[in-house]
């Protein structure tokens, strides 16, 4: 299937030929749907707690923080093109000399528009847009509301104007304050030095493109001082970029590798799931994990870290039983009340299924069990009530050999087309707003090598094009979906307040974005 030349390609990428023929089967077989059990809520799979349960678990991260190695990951190396779909498109197809902008908007439907003119004066970057105009469109004072309009997206969108469409999200004015403008990478950095700092030191991680790691340092520079006084923190900063070596292959329909005109063969990125070699180079006791877009203003941070540390006091609590008792399970004289013990420890608090037939193993073999299912990474997730956003839930799910686990599932891996699934899907009270808190090291502080409890199984095959020819694209298993598959896992409820991502430039016109 591959020439010499093929082989020095793939090499190159610091990938296998071997890796790159499994990926070729994986679109030969196709990848299975998940089995959706039943939808993860309140009392089956979701904790949700008192306000006082809450404040203990805030008081216990407190009080042992210091303790502690802490990172915030943040995967920020999406641009901000999707941010403005909408846009595009009109400067694309409307003609200010032919029609209004209002009769635009009920021709096609882009209600957004609407929204987005209504607020311009709110939205944090109007007066660089403006001051922006004033060079390119000398004549704009005297224009017409709709030719206004169509200047003020032109110049914010276009490459040789101020092109924000293309700017990494993470640098795109995000939040309007008296005195300045701050992006969601500067808000990242006052909300880390609430909660994922120790001893009035912050370490963040991003994972950004190559191509904006130069931008991202000016950034930095240019805020640190400010950020680092107005929060008695030191940060230290640190970026990794999407590796190679986790690209996949294209195919064509009918699954032979898809060539580019000078015969090379075609790699794609592979979706955040490549971000799992990331996490897994990091070196830390916790690591909160947190998108790039879900920011709030000043006024509102408090209430945000509240959660972030009572997820990372549940993990504490969760974390110390787990080590204490595989500690117990390495020492011979364990008891059969304690194996009981740890049983119902992994049943009730871990949310692990354990096997029908436990009781009936031998004692040796319900030792070597209970320690397999105890020694994994741990993951303590927020959720939040389903407001009919897009994107993935809390799930109980049933794997080929018939184990049931919780899992985070998009709603691309479910078949729609069962009605049992459906049903399922339509039940889920809950969403995931990526809010996670993660412990990666073993009882005896060693790193989990991350790699080992992934479900390859869990990809994902999309359709996409290139040069005008379709292709089959494979995306690895979702950082905090299959990637985490084989984590110890705990849902907690959190509030609204804790979600709020910018998927469309208008999310920016939400109270939590807006500092009036």
């Amino acid at each position: 299937m591959f020439s010499e030349k093929d082989i020095n390609q793939i090499l190159n990428k610091g990938l296998t030929v071997n890796k790159i023929i499994k990926q070729i089967e994986l679109f030969k077989t196709g990848l299975p749907f998940i089995n959706l059990e039943s939808a993860a809520t309140i009392q089956n799979g979701i904790l949700q707690l008192s306000e006082s349960e809450k404040q203990a678990y805030i008081n216990l991260f407190d009080s042992k923080r210091n303790k502690h190695s802490i990172i915030k990951f943040v995967p920020a190396s999406g641009a901000a093109t999707r941010m403005f779909k909408s846009f595009f498109s009109f400067i694309e197809d409307y003609n200010p000399d032919q029609e209004t902008v209002n009769a635009y908007i009920n021709r096609t439907k882009e209600s957004l528009l609407a929204v987005f003119f209504v607020g311009l004066e709110k939205l944090p970057f109007y007066n660089i847009v403006l001051n922006k105009i004033k060079d390119i469109y000398p004549d704009y004072h005297q224009s017409s509301t709709d030719m206004q309009r169509y200047m003020f997206v032109k110049t914010m969108l276009d490459p040789d104007k101020l092109n924000f469409g293309f700017y990494p999200k993470g640098l795109l004015p995000f939040h309007k304050y008296k005195e300045h403008i701050a992006t969601a990478f500067e808000e990242h950095l006052f909300e880390a030095a609430l909660y994922a700092s120790t001893n009035n030191k912050a370490h963040l991680h991003y994972t950004i493109s190559e191509k904006y790691k130069d931008i991202f340092d000016d950034e930095f520079k240019k805020i640190q001082t400010i950020v680092e006084r107005k929060t008695n923190t030191r940060f230290e900063i640190s970026f990794s970029y999407q590796k190679e070596a986790t690209d996949t292959i294209a195919v064509t329909e009918d699954n032979q590798p898809f060539r580019l005109e000078d015969g090379s063969l075609l790699f794609r990125p592979s979706g955040h799931g490549a971000l799992l070699s990331n996490l897994n180079d990091l070196d830390a006791d916790i690591i909160f994990i947190k998108n790039i877009d879900n920011v709030v203003v000043f006024k509102y941070e408090n209430d945000v870290s509240e959660y972030k540390k009572m997820l990372a006091g549940i993990l504490m609590d969760i974390q110390s039983q787990a080590f204490e008792y595989l500690r117990l399970l390495e020492s011979q004289t364990i008891s059969e009340n304690t194996i009981v013990e740890i049983a119902n420890f992994l049943s009730n608090k871990m949310n692990v299924v354990i096997s029908s037939e436990f009781e009936k193993y031998a004692k040796e073999y319900q030792i070597d069990y209970l320690r397999d299912k105890l020694n994994r990474p741990i993951r303590v997730c927020g959720m939040v009530k389903n407001e009919g956003e897009p994107g993935g839930g809390p799930f109980w799910v049933k794997d080929e050999s018939g184990q049931v686990s919780l899992q985070i599932v998009e709603s691309a891996q479910i078949n729609k087309k069962d009605k049992h699934q459906k049903d399922i899907l339509k039940n889920a009270t809950h969403f995931n707003p990526v809010d996670l808190v993660c412990g990666i090291k073993d009882y005896q502080g060693n790193p989990f090598n991350l790699e080992t409890f992934i479900d390859h199984k869990t990809a994902f095959i999309t359709m996409k094009t290139k040069t005008g020819k379709d292709l089959k694209a494979l995306e690895l298993p979702g950082l905090w979906n299959g990637s985490m598959a084989n984590w110890n896992t705990i849902f907690v409820e959190v509030p609204l307040i804790t979600f709020n991502p910018v998927k469309t430039v208008t999310d920016l016109l939400k109270p939590t974005h807006q500092v009036q």
